[in-house]
């Protein structure tokens, strides 16, 4: 998380939403410094938050999730710059890093592809602790629109822009545009899962998919299982 006393506002990092370009950004060139931890949610940030602190300008990311799945198993296959590993060696972490060095650890078996895993572990409707407060925050950046609507932040700031946000934190090994990884026998499976998620924020499914009718049911079963998700998001970021 960042904060500027000075411009008044805090940037909220979830993760693989170019969060560690803008935060780097905001720290180098517009008066940023980093408080709690990187992933820290807004829920978080309140519970300490002075009253002056708490009327700040608030913004985070988001990202289509057939993007962002993609980007999570190439990261875990290419045990991007060792976070794994070394996360795997300490021996010591949360229930959130055991689910994750159990995803590591599949993907690093030969010949296992991205449908393998999308398969394995996405069983569930999508969702991320965006919907614990993002609907409520002052701007969200669409990975997508990066670059201008980090200009729209700096503009809602008054804060004139020094530069084009440089890309960080790259992901190894992407060779084809996210949803050629999605093979025809997993596409009725996304649809299922990332659904309410898209249709929520407002993405769309590539034309070649065909319509998604969306199901009350999938919404249903999705604030069923976020009974049990939010409460462990507020508390174990």
């Amino acid at each position: 998380m960042v904060i500027s006393h000075k411009h008044k506002y805090v940037f909220v990092e979830l993760p693989r939403t170019a969060c560690t370009a803008i935060g780097k950004e905001l720290i180098a060139y517009y008066d940023g410094e980093k408080i709690l931890t990187k992933h820290s949610t807004y829920e978080r940030f309140l519970r300490k938050a002075s009253s002056a602190e708490k009327g700040y300008f608030v913004f985070s990311g988001i990202r289509n999730p057939l993007d962002r799945v993609v980007s999570a198993y190439l990261k875990l296959k290419k045990d991007h710059r060792r976070l794994h590993t070394r996360l795997k060696q300490k021996k010591r972490y949360s229930l959130r890093n055991y689910y994750l060095l159990k995803q590591f650890e599949f993907v690093q078996q030969p010949d296992v592809t991205f449908a393998d895993f999308f398969q394995r572990f996405y069983r569930f409707p999508y969702d991320d602790w965006s919907s614990l407060s993002h609907r409520n925050l002052d701007y969200i950046i669409r990975f997508e629109h990066l670059q201008s609507d980090f200009s729209t932040v700096l503009n809602r700031l008054d804060i004139s822009q020094e530069r084009p946000i440089p890309m960080l934190n790259k992901t190894e090994g992407k060779e084809q545009t996210f949803w050629d990884y999605y093979t025809p026998e997993i596409i009725p499976q996304a649809k299922r899962i990332f659904g309410p998620f898209m249709q929520k924020w407002e993405y769309e499914f590539p034309e070649s998919w065909g319509t998604y009718n969306h199901s009350s049911f999938d919404s249903l079963k999705l604030a069923a299982v976020n009974i049990i998700r939010k409460p462990l998001w507020r508390y174990s970021y």
